[in-house]
């Protein structure tokens, strides 16, 4: 039976990637964006996990838990920090502020599930059955594998959650945090598809497809933008404008995205 887990993260990439891998896991997933979000969620809702960041705004994760734990109705329910603890100290801390267990940023997509599957009961786990499966059947869509996606965003945590996505789904991958460096891997790769962020340091992802266009070999090569933060009409209506086949904003559903670079393929 699988669990109803409420994850709490201000950082759309780590959101994506928690309920992605929850989600394929088979669990059901809640989210809010703050502690005073989550603690409202935890209320109505009552999920059989949390899963909570430290550092967020309009309540913290040590606030949040301190409710969940005041809370004669909640108290029992398990919360795993997920956070990036630079100190024995910090991890010691945030156990004696009443979580249970920690998982540490970066997330790593291989072990997560089975990290906070340790605090469900083991009715509500799907871990073992997970590992369990064939290949083909663990990585959907490997009708992909042979095609390269180049990917540049400046933020880690996106192209994490990127590459991971996609190489699960059988593409090549090819990543990098510059529109500069991501043009001159574009020359020598010849990618399938290019999926870019649009601000960005020195070179915006508005240039980087102009320069795209106007070269003679990658011209013809499909082009996504995926942001977090230019989400305006206006945004959108340029970058379309500029010649990319797509515009999307995080946070998206993984599977939604997953289709999305599909249909790039399609003749």
């Amino acid at each position: 039976m699988p669990a109803r887990i409420l994850i709490v993260e201000d950082n759309p990439a780590n959101l994506e990637l928690m309920v992605y891998l929850l989600t394929a896991s088979g669990h059901k997933t809640l989210v809010a964006t703050n502690g005073a979000q989550g603690l409202e969620i935890a209320r109505d809702s009552r999920p059989d996990l949390v899963v909570c960041d430290i550092q967020m705004p309009a309540m913290n994760g040590y606030e949040m838990v301190q409710a969940l734990k005041a809370d004669n109705g909640l108290r029992s329910i398990p919360i795993v920090a997920v956070t990036a603890f630079a100190m024995v100290g910090d991890r010691d801390k945030a156990l004696t502020a009443g979580f249970d267990d920690y998982v540490s940023k970066p997330i790593e997509p291989e072990k997560f599930v089975s990290q906070i599957e340790q605090l469900l009961p083991l009715e509500m786990r799907t871990a073992p059955r997970a590992e369990q499966l064939s290949v083909e059947e663990r990585i959907p869509h490997r009708e992909h594998k042979g095609r390269t996606i180049l990917i540049v965003d400046d933020t880690q945590e996106n192209l994490n959650l990127t590459q991971y996505l996609f190489s699960n789904a059988g593409y090549e991958v090819i990543s990098t945090r510059t529109a500069f460096e991501a043009f001159s891997l574009a020359r020598q790769t010849n990618p399938d598809l290019i999926i870019s962020d649009v601000t960005m340091p020195a070179t915006s992802g508005y240039d980087f497809i102009a320069a795209i266009k106007a070269d003679d070999k990658l011209r013809t090569i499909p082009f996504l933008f995926l942001t977090s933060t230019a989400t305006s009409e206006a945004n959108r209506s340029r970058g379309l404008a500029l010649g990319a086949a797509g515009y999307l904003s995080r946070p998206i559903d993984p599977e939604v995205l997953l289709a999305e670079v599909a249909a790039c393929f399609k003749d």
